[in-house]
């Protein structure tokens, strides 16, 4: 039967007061150790296509470059990402109804059989792109489910005074995964595309397994009505907002992006008003999505904000650093286009070394002194690596630019797992997961957010000077006029993607007329040197601005961090059940609560 707002909440059938205690200290490495995997292996598989996308159009036969084409390679690139960012809140709530175990299982299990069935694409051409498009949107779900409820099982089992190091470990190991997956995909795509999406299938089977066998309810829980209409408007909401961005990167008439488009502007500024509508509504219902009041808490409220900026400053930075090393750099230094992603994914190693230094030990660290120290100068440090790479040249020093990734490594690091441990802390136990959503929503939604933000800064930069140079490189190469005239007025989104992939796009654009041309100008314009010194100008004037947004979104970020205040535990941390009436009094009297 279902509970009204004022009744109490009820536990799981296996959940007693001391069942953490029943289990013993075992029980909490084991939940950390599953959800640690099931994170490791979603955030490869979110990041592992970014670097695969070459062998993957060619081992479907589509040309990722012709203008037709373009939105397979957005929706391939954005699709994981978009569903994730919508689902996470409403799959956290559910968590909060009917167990967070048995949703995280749901989501072990999906992610599984959809990765399966990527694998073993049987079609080609577009009807293949769609296929994987469509199989990686519902590798999502399983994805989503995952990292809505991870957090809260993690923060169910350990004790207030290790969850710092518990979800600091988690929350490294997530991070750290968006970029195994790069080293991964540039290893195994050129073995085969189809290892890009198999490669995770024993781990998705081992830890469905497990988790089903091994993980218990040990939180509270509170049986009430699920909110359709409000996960309905949160999901027409987020999504309209997300697809406006993904195609406001396309070009639209003889405008080089598509901002100015009117469905890209109806869908932005209708998922907006969609999303008012739904911050109405939530306040409304008597059994909502997401408590709105959850954001009187300040340590919760700021972390979210700070997750916010942070991500929208950090979310796009790895895609500009695969363009930058792919299209620019490895071809300036000797680096054929085949071995780009592999080499790609290598040099991008000490960023995530610094991830896995500094996360943990800040995490530890954070259960003693609070999240507040720990979050301000691992953002304010990040704001500075930001700088660091607008001072160097495009063709850097590798050791330079390793080691701006490192310490950016170790900000990030320092920044993720106190302010994960310090919104969790804050939540009452029965609103652990629908907390984790909205804090993952806000990362996740940030991420796309900046990739179109990063995109277009870049593409701004491209069009200033990038048809002029092309034009002239061309016309110096002995390319005819009126050939050189045409690819230089193709809009620059296609070089973007061309230097993203580790293409040369020049033999695909010039087509029968490199033919006729001179076998050495031919092999110069086809070859690795002429195309990244040809928009290594233009991308690097596009970078810089698109760093200067970076830094600041990180000093925003640090002034939220900062204002989260002091070391600050939500007052009810029992295992018992707990009433919704006093979750209520807790959230109006929290501010007074700070250490």
């Amino acid at each position: 039967m279902t509970t009204t707002l004022h009744q109490r909440s009820t536990p799981d059938p296996r959940q007693t007061p001391d069942s953490t205690n029943r289990h013993g200290d075992r029980y909490k490495w084991i939940a950390l150790s599953n959800t640690t995997i099931g994170l490791l292996m979603a955030t490869i598989n979110g990041s592992i296509v970014l670097i695969s996308l070459p062998a993957i159009f060619n081992g479907i036969g589509i040309n990722p470059l012709a203008p037709a084409n373009s939105v397979y390679l957005l929706w391939m690139l954005m699709g994981f990402l978009v569903v994730t960012a919508v689902l996470v809140v409403s799959l956290g709530r559910i968590g909060d109804i009917f167990g967070r175990v048995r949703m995280y299982n749901i989501g072990f299990a999906v992610f599984t059989i959809f990765s399966v069935l990527l694998s073993i694409t049987w079609m080609h051409g577009t009807s293949a792109a769609l296929y994987i498009i469509i199989m990686r949107v519902f590798q999502g779900v399983g994805a989503a489910f995952l990292f809505a409820n991870s957090s809260a099982i993690i923060t169910d089992a350990f004790p207030s005074h290790q969850r710092g190091m518990a979800l600091g470990i988690n929350a490294v190991a997530a991070i750290a995964g968006s970029f195994m997956g790069l080293v991964l995909g540039g290893l195994l795509a050129p073995i085969s595309w189809r290892a890009v999406f198999l490669v995770s299938v024993p781990f998705g089977l081992f830890g469905t397994v497990w988790a089903y066998l091994k993980l218990r309810d040990t939180g509270v829980r509170t049986r009430s009505k699920v909110d359709w209409w409000g996960n309905l408007l949160f999901a027409i909401g987020l999504i309209s907002v997300m697809t406006g961005i993904t195609y406001g990167i396309e070009p639209y008439g003889s405008h080089t992006m598509g901002w100015t488009n009117p469905g890209v502007l109806a869908a932005i500024i209708g998922g907006i008003i969609t999303l008012v509508c739904f911050g109405v509504y939530e306040t409304k219902v008597e059994s909502p999505m997401f408590r709105l009041s959850l954001f009187r808490i300040r340590a919760f409220a700021a972390g979210n904000v700070a997750t916010l900026l942070a991500a929208m400053g950090r979310g796009g930075l790895q895609f500009i650093l695969i363009i930058w090393l792919q299209g620019v750099w490895l071809p300036e230094h000797g680096y054929n286009y085949a071995n780009t992603p592999l080499w790609a994914g290598i040099y991008l190693i000490p960023l995530t070394i610094g991830f896995l230094i500094a996360g943990p030990l800040s995490g530890v660290l954070s259960d003693r002194f609070g999240a507040r120290p720990f979050t301000t100068i691992g953002l304010l440090v990040q704001g500075g690596t930001y700088l660091a790479l607008t001072l160097i040249p495009i063709n850097f020093s590798y050791i330079d630019f390793a080691i701006i990734l490192f310490v950016n490594g170790l900000a990030g690091g320092l920044f993720a797992a106190p302010n994960q441990a310090g919104v969790m802390n804050s939540l009452p136990p029965n609103q652990r997961g629908s907390g984790a959503g909205m804090l993952a929503t806000f990362q996740n939604s940030a991420q796309v957010l900046s990739i179109g933000i990063f995109f277009s800064l870049i593409i701004v930069g491209l069009s200033a000077t990038l048809p002029h140079d092309l034009y002239s490189g061309l016309i110096q190469q002995g390319v005819p006029v009126q050939a050189a005239r045409r690819v230089a007025d193709l809009p620059p989104v296609g070089s973007l993607f061309a230097a993203f992939l580790g293409y040369n796009p020049i033999k695909a654009l010039l087509g029968p007329t490199l033919s006729h041309m001179s076998a050495v100008h031919a092999a110069y314009l086809s070859g690795r040197e002429f195309f990244p010194h040809l928009i290594s100008a233009s991308f690097g004037s596009g970078l810089r601005n698109a760093l200067d947004f970076a830094l600041g979104a990180a000093v925003l970020a640090t002034v939220a961090s900062w204002l989260r205040g002091g070391k600050f535990h939500h007052g009810t941390t029992s295992e018992t059940p707990i009433d919704q009436a006093t979750v209520e009094v807790e959230l109006e009297t929290a501010e007074s609560s700070y250490q």
